[in-house]
C-alpha cells in the first residue's frame, strides 16, 4: 500500500460506529488498525483515511462536540456514485445533499459532476463524486 501525501485523520467518538458504517455500510476497505489505541486506517478507492477515538491524550485543540469539522468537507470519488447513493438511501442514511449533476468552472471549461452528500455518525461532511 502506498500512502497519500495528504491523509486526513479524523476525531471520532466511537471507533466501532465508525468502522460500521465506513466499512460496512460505504464500502470503505480497512487497511490496517491498532485497536488498543482505537484507530483504524481506511481507503476507498485512492482516498485515504485516518480515525482515532477521542481520548485525552490526543490532539485536541479545543473541545469535541457534535458536529466535528465544521466548516469542512472531503470530497471522495466513486466508481459508480448512482449506485452508491441507492446504497446509502436504503441504509436510512440521511441525505445532507441529494444527488444531483453540478457543473463547474476549471480552467475556463464546464466540468459536469454528479455528486451527494452525507454526514458521517460524528458530523463529519463526505461528498461522493464521480
Amino acid at each position: 500500500m502506498e500512502f497519500n501525501t495528504l491523509i486526513p485523520e479524523l476525531s471520532v467518538t466511537n471507533i466501532e460506529s465508525t468502522k460500521q458504517f465506513y466499512i460496512s455500510t460505504l464500502g470503505f476497505k480497512l487497511e490496517y488498525e491498532r485497536a488498543n489505541e482505537k484507530f483504524i486506517f481506511l481507503s476507498y478507492n485512492k482516498s485515504q483515511f485516518m480515525f482515532e477515538e477521542i481520548h485525552s491524550e490526543g490532539w485536541n485543540v479545543d473541545v469535541l462536540e457534535y458536529p466535528l469539522g465544521r466548516g469542512v468537507n472531503f470530497s471522495i470519488a466513486c466508481m459508480d456514485v448512482e449506485q452508491l447513493y441507492e446504497v446509502v438511501k436504503n441504509s436510512n442514511i440521511k441525505i445532507y445533499r441529494e444527488l444531483k449533476e453540478t457543473r463547474y468552472l476549471c480552467d475556463g471549461k464546464q466540468k459536469k459532476q454528479k455528486e451527494f452528500l452525507i454526514q458521517d455518525p460524528d458530523g463529519y461532511l463526505l461528498r461522493f463524486t464521480d
